[in-house]
C-alpha cells in the first residue's frame, strides 16, 4: 500500500459512475488489487532489511516483484489503449497535479470555448464524490466518473473499461482528469498521447524538484493561476528553470483558467497536436 492513502484496498476499491446514474451504477472494475510499494521514496519502512531475518528479505523480495508485475500489466492495458485511440484518431491527453492546482478549472474552460469545434470526452478521476464529474456533465460533455476509493491514481485498465462506456467517437479529444497526487500518477501510464502537469503559482516554484518523477514524465506543464502571481512570492521563471532542470523537453504554457488569460496558446497547440495523430 501507499503510505500517504492506503492504495489497493479492496473494502473501498474502484467503480465507474456516470453523473446520471451514479446510484444506480455501481460497476467493479478489474477485481485485482494493488497493495505495492512504489519507486518514489515512500516505501521506506521497508529499508531497514540490514538487520532483518532472511524471511523478510523473501518477503521484500515478494512484494517487489508483485510490484514489477502490476506495473508490468498495467503497461500491457496501457498500450492496448494507444492501439484503440491510434485507430480512432483520438488525441489522448492524461492531466495530473495536486489536488487545488485549478486542473478542472483549465478542463472546464477548455470545454466551454472549444465544444463547438472540438468533439471531446472527458474521464474523471477522484477518490470519491461525482462533484468534478457533474461539473464537465453541465457543459453537456460525455463525461465517466471513476472513483478509485483508497486508490491515489487511476490505472490503465481503468481507462479501458470508462472508454467502453464512453463509446468514443473518431476524430475526438479524450480528457482523462487523474486523481489530484503529484507522486502515484506519475509510474502509471494509461495509453494517453501526452501528459499534461498543471502546477498553480498558490504552490510556490519548488514542485518540480520536490515531485521530480512527475515533472521527468510529463510533456506539457501548464502554469495556472497566474492572475495572483502580483500577489504571491512564487517566481514563475524559477519555477520554469526548476521544471526544466528535471526535464529539458518541457513545454510551457501559462494561464489563468479564471480570468482566460493565457489559455489561446494552449487552444492552438491542441489544436496542432490533435491532427498529428496517430504519428506522435
Amino acid at each position: 500500500m501507499c503510505g500517504t492513502c492506503g492504495c489497493g484496498s479492496e473494502e473501498n476499491g474502484p467503480k465507474i459512475l456516470t453523473p446520471t446514474i451514479a446510484k444506480e451504477n455501481h460497476d467493479h472494475m478489474h477485481g485485482h488489487t494493488h497493495d505495492h510499494h512504489h519507486h518514489n521514496g515512500h516505501h521506506h519502512h521497508h529499508h531497514h532489511h540490514h538487520d532483518h531475518s532472511h524471511d523478510h528479505d523473501h518477503h521484500q523480495k515478494t512484494v517487489l516483484e508483485v510490484e514489477r508485475d502490476i506495473l508490468q500489466q498495467n503497461e500491457i492495458m496501457a498500450a492496448r489503449n494507444r492501439g484503440y485511440f491510434d485507430a480512432k484518431d483520438v488525441f489522448a491527453l492524461n492531466l495530473v497535479s495536486s489536488p487545488g492546482s485549478g486542473k478542472t478549472s483549465i478542463l472546464e474552460r477548455t470545454l466551454k470555448d472549444l465544444k463547438d469545434k472540438i468533439p471531446f470526452y472527458v474521464i474523471e478521476g477522484d477518490q470519491q464524490t461525482l462533484n468534478d464529474a457533474n461539473r464537465i456533465a453541465a457543459l453537456d460533455v460525455p463525461v465517466i466518473q471513476i472513483n478509485t476509493g483508497k486508490g491515489c491514481h487511476l490505472e490503465s485498465d481503468m481507462i479501458h473499461d470508462a472508454v467502453k462506456k464512453l463509446s468514443i467517437k473518431n476524430d475526438s479529444v479524450l480528457m482523462i482528469e487523474n486523481v489530484g497526487n503529484l507522486v502515484c500518477p506519475s509510474m502509471f501510464n494509461l495509453g494517453e498521447h501526452k501528459r499534461v502537469v498543471i502546477v498553480s503559482t498558490t504552490e510556490g516554484d519548488d514542485k518540480p524538484i520536490k515531485y521530480p518523477d512527475m515533472f521527468h514524465t510529463s510533456d506539457i506543464c501548464i502554469i495556472n493561476k497566474i492572475d495572483l502571481a502580483p500577489y504571491l512570492d512564487t517566481n514563475i521563471e524559477e519555477l520554469k528553470k526548476n521544471a526544466l532542470q528535471v526535464n529539458p523537453n518541457l513545454e510551457f504554457f501559462e494561464v489563468s483558467a479564471t480570468k482566460g488569460t493565457g489559455m489561446e496558446a494552449w487552444y492552438d497547440w491542441l489544436d496542432k497536436n490533435m491532427k498529428l495523430i496517430p504519428e506522435n
